[in-house]
Parts: C-alpha cells; sequence; structure tokens
C-alpha cells in the first residue's frame, strides 16, 4: 500500500478543478478528500481513483474513510464517512468505480447496485451517523436544471428509506438525497457563510424546494 505523503496542494491550488478521472494526480485527489472534513480528514483512511478503480492509499486511525466520489462521471463530491458509513456505504462506492473502469454502463451499474441490496452484497447504514461533506469543491447534479452545479459545504446525515415527507419541506427543511432507497442521506447546510437563499433540488434525485446554489457549471 502506497501511503499519503506531504508536498499536496494547497486549498488555493484546488480552485478550478471541477472533476477527476484515473488521470488525476493522487496529491490533488488527497487533497480534495481532506478538504470534505476538516475535523477528522487528517487520521482518516483515503482512497483515490485509478485506472482499476479506488486504491487505499492511507490506513484510517478514527474509524474515518474520505474520497472524491463522483455520482457521475462529470460530479466532484469529496466526502469523508464516519466507521458506520465506512462499512455500508464506502464499499457500494468502491464497486461504482470498479465497474466503470470495467467499462460497465451506467444504467447497468444501477441495476447491479440495486441487485446488491436485494441480495445482501450491500447493506443500508444501521445506525445513526454522519458523512462530511465541508469542502469548497463540491460539483454536484441538479435533477431539475440537468446541469453539474457548486454547491456549499454541508453535513449528510444516513436516513435509509426517508423521503422528503418524511422530513417535510421548504426553508429551514433537511433535503433527502435519493429518496426511498437504502442509501438515502439527509443533508444539513450548516449556518454561516453558505448561501442564505437555498432552494430548488440539488445533489442528486429527490423532491424539495430548499437547495438551490448559484452558480452552475456545465449542462448536459
Amino acid at each position: 500500500m502506497m501511503l499519503a505523503s506531504a508536498g499536496r496542494p494547497a486549498g488555493q491550488a484546488l480552485d478550478g478543478i471541477t472533476a477527476i478521472d484515473a488521470t488525476t494526480p493522487a496529491a490533488v485527489q488527497i487533497a480534495l478528500a481532506e478538504s470534505a472534513g476538516p475535523p477528522v480528514a487528517a487520521d482518516a483512511a483515503i482512497y483515490v481513483l485509478g485506472p482499476k478503480g479506488y486504491t487505499k492509499v492511507r490506513d484510517s486511525r478514527n474509524g474515518f474513510t474520505c474520497l472524491v466520489s463522483r455520482q457521475r462521471t462529470d460530479t466532484l463530491e469529496p466526502e469523508c464517512f464516519d466507521g458506520e458509513g465506512t462499512a455500508a456505504v464506502v464499499p457500494v462506492r468502491l464497486f461504482v468505480e470498479e465497474q466503470r473502469a470495467l467499462g460497465t454502463s451506467e444504467p447497468r451499474i444501477e441495476e447491479l447496485v440495486d441487485a446488491g441490496y436485494k441480495k445482501g452484497r450491500f447493506r443500508a447504514p444501521r445506525k445513526p451517523g454522519l458523512v462530511y461533506m465541508l469542502s469548497d469543491h463540491n460539483y454536484v447534479f441538479d435533477p431539475e436544471r440537468k446541469a453539474v452545479i457548486h454547491f456549499p459545504g454541508h453535513l449528510m446525515f444516513y436516513a435509509p428509506y426517508a423521503t422528503q415527507k418524511d422530513v417535510g419541506s421548504g426553508p429551514g427543511a433537511p433535503y433527502i438525497v435519493a429518496p426511498g432507497t437504502p442509501h438515502a442521506l439527509m443533508i444539513v447546510v450548516p449556518a454561516g457563510p453558505a448561501p442564505s437563499h437555498v432552494e430548488g433540488s440539488a445533489h442528486g434525485s429527490g423532491s424539495g424546494d430548499q437547495l438551490k446554489p448559484e452558480v452552475v457549471v456545465r449542462q448536459r
């Protein structure tokens, strides 16, 4: 196993990076992954994306795992998972990128993931926990705009099978990612420098009118 080393890009050196792939330097990927969870990243396991999928470049000393996830190949989602997410969610992330490296189509990958949950290969989180996504470098897909947008730093909490109806909607309500699925997550944007007018849907499939970050990066 290679180890994460010093000499990583400073935060400003990451500006302008809106996507990664297997050719993105490991130092850049490590810096992006660590930017997701400042409270935990220094002692977290780190994975980087390579030609065969993710490779672990550092073991965890605190139970957390950080990597740059990609809902789609044109999104950029630095995440740090706690111990429960490391056990339940990270294996799905690893599987998806392994399949992409093999050339499997996106619809087929989705079918394989769904089948994995049904057959017990994957499981929903079994207890409360969180995913740090506090990075300034979140570029996620907004299904309403059909565009990749810049999204403010936020926290996500495991909410298996939850829907927007379960938590309400409108200003102040959390947003549900992948509603009704084993991997559903509840998004909360911390108070502070994040945009105050957050309305509209973003960060994966779902419904709700409370999240609408401003910057549209690219459309497809």
